[in-house]
């Protein structure tokens, strides 16, 4: 299908979701990789990995880019050549990149109940305002494990723990924004992040 929702941030700052209904041919027709890519591409086994990796492409075409205008440092942080800042996410049927003249992260989950069951490696400080019993349980643990992973692809940085380094303040599911901080080797980082839901999936994003 065509792009599925753009969002404008602010005039830095752009989100674009894609929802992934084609078939990997349909997706691949009007898509030129370099050669880097394409050997990423081959070594992909899930069909459904190669449909997200593609419309990523996508979605850098409807910002005006091509796969030649992105590279990988050596943590796999994605960059483009123009300088500008750009995070990359896909999950099941859903991607999204977003970018900005700013540091940003983005991250799409799955809403599922089994991310209960690893709570404890990936929350501390969390647990004191969130409750077991609240109908919003599983969609709050989704929205803090995609702003912790939309930090830690913002920074970029080995070593650092969702659990011990990331704290999301408290919020309601309709606030859709929260602020997120990093304290990492005695110093501390302050983050705007903002989350929607759609279809089972949850989106949280992070800029400086």
């Amino acid at each position: 299908m065509p792009l599925y929702k753009t969002i404008d941030v602010n005039s830095q700052t752009t989100v674009k979701i894609w929802k992934i209904t084609e078939s990997f041919d349909d997706l691949m027709e009007p898509i030129n990789l370099r050669p880097e890519s394409l050997d990423r591409l081959k070594r992909m086994k899930s069909e459904l990995h190669r449909r997200g990796f593609i419309s990523v492409r996508h979605l850098l075409a409807a910002f005006g880019y091509q796969d030649v205008d992105l590279f990988y440092d050596a943590n796999g942080k994605p960059h483009l050549k123009d300088g500008k800042y750009i995070s990359i996410t896909h999950s099941f049927t859903f991607s999204a990149v977003i970018i900005s003249d700013f540091e940003v992260g983005i991250d799409i989950e799955k809403q599922r109940e089994k991310i209960a069951v690893i709570a404890k490696k990936f929350i501390d400080y969390e647990f004191k305002y969130l409750s077991e019993t609240d109908n919003e349980y599983i969609n709050k643990l989704t929205v803090i494990w995609g702003i912790k992973e939309s930090l830690y692809k913002l920074f970029a940085t080995p070593g650092m723990l969702f659990k011990t380094h990331f704290l999301v303040i408290p919020f309601s599911i309709q606030d859709q924004e929260t602020v997120a901080w990093i304290d990492y080797k005695e110093v501390k980082y302050r983050y705007n992040t903002h989350f929607l839901e759609f279809e089972g999936f949850t989106c949280a994003y992070v800029s400086t």
